[in-house]
């Protein structure tokens, strides 16, 4: 085989008769998948789980936990539920093809089976679940907390590691199930968009650790593409000088009113007057082109956003 040559990836199958699961092995292993196969329902849970395969080819009807509900099982679980479902069934009524589109099925072949019509259809879904997860891996490496929300019913479709990792620090929430805060935040979000206005980033602050949230795009229908960023003091000041070309405690100044400070506020916090936080405010006005405490704010935040 050509070094240069990717394996095509991996196919669960899901049968209880021998002769289908012979038939369609050798034809997907011939073909240059790495084929996995379960027997039942269990074995097909757990094999999945461990594997995570790219497609699932899967009998509807089997002793036991049937496909559906497998099916189903699989959708639930955060780590499976990205894996694109293609039935096999010898039921063509209309109530049957429809349950297995309900279950969570991308797709669907009749038996009897036949191994071309296979091919293809686990070959157009292969190169949309590899994409997919190409792109998910991207982010990964790269560090990104990137989360994708379907808004309709506050579910997380996807989530990098990092992403996750942030959302169990600040928020008391299953994995696959999105904080209230952020849901009505994206909201207001899609309104402002709408609008044709910037969307505010959210805030959200435990103890010393805050998380800065952005909205990035909607990736679908009803889906909405949220950046992560845990930030502190420190990194945020440093953004602060590098765009504005402050100075150490104007930067100070200005981060503190992007917190909703006060002069008062500020003093106390630095161990200065609120006459002296006045005067390097005024300083910070002048650099950044602005009249406005306001106006300040919401341009510093919008740099610290994209820093």
């Amino acid at each position: 085989m050509n070094s240069e040559h990717k394996t095509p990836g991996i196919v669960l199958i899901v049968d209880d008769v021998p002769a289908n699961l012979a038939l369609l092995h050798d034809a997907l292993d011939e073909s240059g998948y790495m084929v996995l196969v379960a027997t039942n329902g269990d074995d097909a849970l757990h094999r999945a789980r461990n594997s995570l395969p790219d497609v699932i080819l899967l009998d509807a009807l089997m002793p036991g936990i049937d496909g559906f509900e497998v099916a189903r099982r699989l959708k639930a679980d955060f780590a499976t539920k990205h894996i694109p479902i293609v039935f096999m069934t010898g039921l063509t009524e209309t109530e049957h093809v429809v349950a297995a589109f309900a279950a969570g099925g991308a797709d669907y072949v009749t038996k009897p089976i036949r191994p071309p019509e296979v091919l293809a259809r686990i070959a157009a879904h292969m190169q949309n679940a590899r994409q997919m997860k190409q792109a998910r891996t991207a982010l990964d490496a790269f560090g990104q907390a990137t989360l994708a929300v379907r808004v309709a019913d506050g579910r997380l479709v996807w989530q990098t590691p990092l992403a996750r990792r942030l959302l169990r620090d600040f928020f008391a929430q299953p994995d696959d199930v999105a904080p209230e805060e952020l849901l009505a935040w994206i909201a207001a979000a899609n309104v402002a968009r709408r609008d044709g206005r910037e969307p505010n980033s959210l805030l959200v602050a435990q103890g010393q650790r805050r998380l800065l949230a952005s909205f990035h795009d909607q990736t679908g229908d009803d889906e909405s593409l949220v950046v992560l960023r845990e930030e502190n003091d420190a990194s945020a000041i440093g953004s602060l000088i590098a765009a504005f070309r402050l100075t150490q405690r104007e930067a100070e100044v200005l981060y503190w009113v992007v917190q909703g400070k006060t002069s008062n506020d500020i003093g106390e916090i630095l161990g200065n007057s609120p006459r002296t936080v006045n005067k390097h405010l005024e300083r910070v006005f002048e650099k950044l082109g602005v009249e406005t405490r306001t106006a300040a704010a919401n341009l510093a935040q919008s740099r610290m956003r994209g820093a």
